[in-house]
């Protein structure tokens, strides 16, 4: 049962990217389909068995590399962490398949792209299975390799090009600290396995290397190269830039990367890794620091941005950023409770506006949009739900984790966790701005759809059957499994994280005041009125009022609104800082050192200095020497044979060397 969770969609790759033209494309895809919702029911078994039987399942598979004391073996983990991740990835692959049969069943390619979807889903569960870091990476490389095929599904269009391999290029930064941290972790404990590194973590805790003539432990490197990677997969601040423009693929790519896949193995490295960062405080702080600038940052991008899908991939940078800073404050249960919530309404959110694309033929910009809400009236439905989970609306699902992550921290009762809970409520205020904003002009704001607006229509059945199914996950999902995560007593994850005695603070928000505790959600509704009143109010009192210092008003919203329009400059930074490093590269690499130093002295200088000799010394000799030679050379290799083949004319040689030597020489110069 296990090994058929984690390889049946790679089943379904086999079968679509091979055989989708023999059989079709449209039973290739029910097929690919069919397979990831075994698996999804499959892993409902597994969860029963490992999370509510309190078990550990593991099974070797056999041995990839043993060189000396270098020894890798294949296996698969499936404990508590495990099991929880392969419901989320296949549940919402399941769901995500299913709605690409009626999203791209117009596409020609559909096998192709149903194929790419299976091998996702199947690196995402080799990640989140493996049992050692080789594994891990292997799995890790793979949603990175997925990504770039499906972000470059319609590979003729340049922003598409462009996007993919910038998603590579950014995650490959990350990748190189990652790789240096399983390399670190080798040269340590000599292995590369999860369970020994774990229950050996002692190893290093005294361990320190020199620095810049800084002694620093070991353990801080190690735990900060893990961290770069996280980051790098998980789009967060200074390496984000890729997540938004990866939404030139298509939609249910977007929902499929956001929700269950790539963006998720950053956080669920961190959470595997527990007893590896418990031990470094400073890198627990940077990485609630950076989760909570994440979040405060990408909220603030998401009100100025236009674009639809945009808007909820910034969303999901936010949310990742609440991750991390629960990560940071060692609060791992809860922040795998919100990845898990988060992969449902974030789903949710992305097949809807998959919809509202979809209706408007491939139309994404909300200024084009508006007055939908009678022509899609089960698609406004969704994203509303979606929208109210995603601010933490009261018995949504949303509500059971978010609120708890800012309670968690606000109960640290320092200021470092101060400022980090004033960032989270900041976010909580925008996140409902931006998701109020998305509604308004879509659906309730005179139209400037003429072109689409009598024509929009709602989807296809599997479409809306997708959305449906989300919609109620989104709605009951955190009511059930609260109890299961969140809180004091709670043991769903106890196999499989690791918390020191002074880390624990799950009792804490029990004392804090009922004002602080309904915070987020007094600044969330405070979010909505606001964004109501500056989107839908801020026209008519400017048309009809005389506004004081109206023109400085107006310059400052000017650069305020472009600069987070242009999300802080950072692909204009990146663009002018790289740019001018990259033509230094060129120049005293590529050009002197490549094409000059190494060309004039290396292979291709010897050949080019022995074909010149050549030419040289075929020009001065006559042409009849070189034929002579041939024949020379002809001779003495067939006489060599002979002699090897037939040792009586050996015998016979050396009886009559004279003559035949003398025979030979008039051959050669006659």
């Amino acid at each position: 049962m296990f090994l058929l969770i984690v390889f049946l969609p790679f089943v379904g790759f086999i079968y679509s990217g091979l055989l989708g033209r023999v059989f079709g494309r449209e039973i290739s895809g029910f097929f690919s389909t069919l397979l990831v919702f075994f698996s999804f029911l499959l892993s409902i078994f597994a969860f029963y068995e490992v999370v509510l039987s309190n078990s550990v399942v593991t099974i070797g598979l056999f041995s990839w590399s043993i060189i000396d004391i270098f020894a890798i073996n294949f296996g698969l983990l499936f404990d508590s962490l495990s099991v929880c991740m392969l419901i989320i990835v296949t549940g919402i692959s399941s769901f995500v398949h299913l709605y690409s049969l009626g999203y791209m069943s117009h596409d020609p390619h559909l096998s192709r792209f149903m194929s790419y979807l299976s091998l996702f889903t199947f690196f995402m569960l080799v990640l989140v299975t493996s049992d050692n870091f080789v594994q891990l990476f292997i799995g890790w490389e793979g949603v990175g390799l997925c990504s770039f095929l499906l972000i470059n599904f319609w590979y003729t269009r340049l922003l598409a090009n462009k996007a993919a391999l910038k998603a590579m290029i950014m995650n490959r930064i990350a990748d190189v600290f990652f790789v240096l941290a399983i390399v670190l972790i080798f040269l340590t404990f000599r292995t590369v396995n999860y369970l020994i590194i774990f229950n050996n973590i002692d190893l290093i805790l005294t361990e320190s290397i020199s620095f810049l003539n800084y002694s620093v432990k070991k353990i801080d490197f190690v735990c900060f190269f893990l961290l770069i990677g996280g980051i790098g997969k998980s789009a967060q601040l200074g390496l984000h830039t890729w997540l938004p423009d990866a939404m030139e693929g298509p939609t249910p790519v977007s929902s499929l990367l956001h929700a269950a896949t790539m963006v998720t193995a950053g956080v669920f490295l961190l959470i595997r890794c527990s007893p590896i960062f418990e031990y470094s405080t400073k890198v627990l702080f940077l990485a609630a620091l950076i989760g909570a600038l994440t979040a405060l940052f990408s909220a603030i991008i998401g009100v100025f941005q236009y674009d639809v899908k945009k808007i909820i991939a910034y969303s999901t940078c936010s949310q990742l950023g609440y991750m991390f800073l629960s990560c940071g404050l060692s609060n791992y249960q809860v922040a795998i409770f919100h990845l898990l919530n988060h992969a449902f309404f974030k789903a949710l959110l992305f097949l809807s506006a998959g919809s509202i694309i979809h209706a408007l033929f491939d139309e994404q910009d909300m200024r084009r949009m508006g007055g939908f809400v009678n022509f899609l009236p089960f698609t406004y439905f969704s994203i509303f739900l979606g929208s109210l989970a995603i601010m933490g609306f009261p018995f949504l699902t949303g509500f059971y984790s978010k609120d708890l992550v800012l309670e968690l921290v606000y109960s640290r009762f320092v200021i470092d966790s101060s400022f980090i809970h004033l960032a989270g409520i900041s976010a909580a205020f925008f996140i409902a701005a931006y998701s109020i904003r998305l509604l308004l002009f879509v659906f309730f704001f005179r139209t400037n759809a003429f072109r689409n607006f009598f024509v929009s229509h709602e989807s296809s059945l599997f479409m809306t059957i997708s959305m449906f199914i989300l919609t109620l996950f989104s709605i009951l999902w955190g009511f059930l499994t609260s109890d299961l995560f969140a809180g004091w007593g709670s043991s769903a994850l106890g196999n499989s994280i690791f918390l020191l005695d002074s880390n624990f603070a799950y009792l804490d928000p029990e004392f804090i005041s009922p004002f602080v505790r309904n915070l987020p959600l007094l600044i969330s509704f405070f979010g909505m009125l606001t964004g109501f009143f500056v989107i839908y109010l801020y026209d008519y009192v400017s048309n009809r009022f005389v506004l004081p210092f109206d023109n400085i008003v107006f310059t400052v919203w000017n650069s305020v609104s472009s600069f987070f329009y242009h999300a802080g400059y950072f692909n204009i930074l990146y663009n002018n800082l790289f740019l001018d490093l990259f033509e230094l590269s060129y120049f005293s690499t590529n050009k002197y050192i490549d094409k000059g130093f190494l060309e004039l002295f290396g292979p291709f200088g010897v050949y080019k200095f022995f074909r010149v000799l050549s030419l040289r010394v075929k020009a001065a000799m006559p042409t009849i020497v070189f034929f002579t030679v041939g024949w020379m050379f002809f001779f003495i290799i067939f006489f060599l044979l002979f002699l090897v083949l037939h040792s009586t004319v050996l015998s016979f040689f050396l009886v009559n060397q004279g003559i035949i030597i003398l025979v030979i020489l008039l051959i050669l110069y006659s």
